[in-house]
């Protein structure tokens, strides 16, 4: 045996491994998470607490967690159909790269310790929405995706509970959610039908292989799907101002909302017009995308700086 031979067989063991972190960071789905965090963080600040720094960090560290647990249970809930599909066959599952067991004892693991960090902690209040978010997201919508016309409703309402969450834990422990709490659950409840439906219009194919029941493989051409986005799309619009109806936020917020729902309305009526809606899709895609840190940037910065 020569000398460097140690040398050369370390090198695959080592890239094994760092693979193997990448994949287990993937299972995570580390940029759905993060919108997870963030607008946990948005409800926090809206609600205009006194800032505790070991509360917040909690609070991050918390919903991070549960943030990552839910996605890792969910895709190995979902590994037999990601298999099927083109976008999702290279997951770490589907792939064979990971075995299922890592997913789950991942996704459970880090489920219960967020919750068990919030809930000791922060509040109550602040683990109970987060358990909401669990429930929702892992007991009602991941099946109802195999069964139900309302899957992506349902996923909606799931993905919406994190705002209420922030809010909790500015609350101090209080049994309470302002009105701005709860149209922060409706703006992320009806943003989430139109950035869905144009990325199920886009893979809907590949919906259809595996018999997912939703609406965009049910509707060749596409115009209930463009219908159902415009409609929830004005009522995002809508309860963007609604702050401002009720006296929560400045003009100076209004102004930027309105601006900032004049481009979304935009793309949505695009999405309508039956030629180009595979490019109309994309771009509402992308409009939603950059739409909501620029519109819940405009209501925090309001928020803290602005309203007496």
């Amino acid at each position: 045996m020569s000398a460097t031979e140690p040398t050369t067989s370390a090198a695959p063991v080592a890239t094994a491994s760092a693979s193997s972190w990448r994949d287990l960071l993937d299972l995570t789905k580390p940029r759905l998470s993060l919108l997870s965090v963030l607008t946990t963080l948005v409800g926090y600040a809206a609600a205009r607490p006194g800032w505790h720094a070991r509360e917040f960090a909690f609070l991050c560290v918390g919903t991070c967690a549960c943030a990552g647990g839910v996605a890792a249970v969910n895709q190995w809930m979902e590994s037999d159909t990601d298999a099927r599909m083109a976008r999702t066959a290279d997951r770490p599952l589907p792939s064979g790269r990971l075995p299922g067991g890592n997913a789950f004892v991942l996704g459970w693991g880090l489920t219960a310790f967020g919750l068990g960090c919030i809930f000791a902690q922060v509040n109550g209040l602040a683990a109970f929405f987060a358990l909401a978010t669990v429930v929702s997201y892992l007991a009602l919508y991941t099946p109802a995706k195999r069964e139900s016309p309302w899957a992506t409703e349902i996923g909606a309402i799931a993905g919406a509970f994190p705002p209420l969450i922030g809010w909790a834990a500015a609350e101090g422990g209080r049994i309470h959610v302002g009105a701005l709490g709860w149209i922060l659950f409706g703006i992320l409840t009806t943003w989430q039908i139109p950035h869905f439906m144009a990325i199920a219009w886009t893979y809907r194919q590949d919906y259809a292989k595996v018999n997912f029941p939703m609406l965009t493989t049910r509707d060749p051409d596409g115009a209930r799907v463009a219908r159902w986005s415009l409609v929830n799309t004005i009522a995002v619009v809508a309860l963007c101002l609604l702050p401002n109806v009720l006296g929560l936020t400045t003009v100076g917020y209004a102004v930027v909302t309105a601006a900032l729902g004049a481009w979304f309305l935009a793309r949505a009526f695009a999405f309508l017009r039956p030629a180009g809606r595979d490019a109309s899709a994309r771009k509402l895609f992308l409009c939603s995308i950059a739409w909501l840190p620029l519109q819940l940037g405009a209501l925090v910065i309001d928020r803290l700086y602005f309203v007496p």
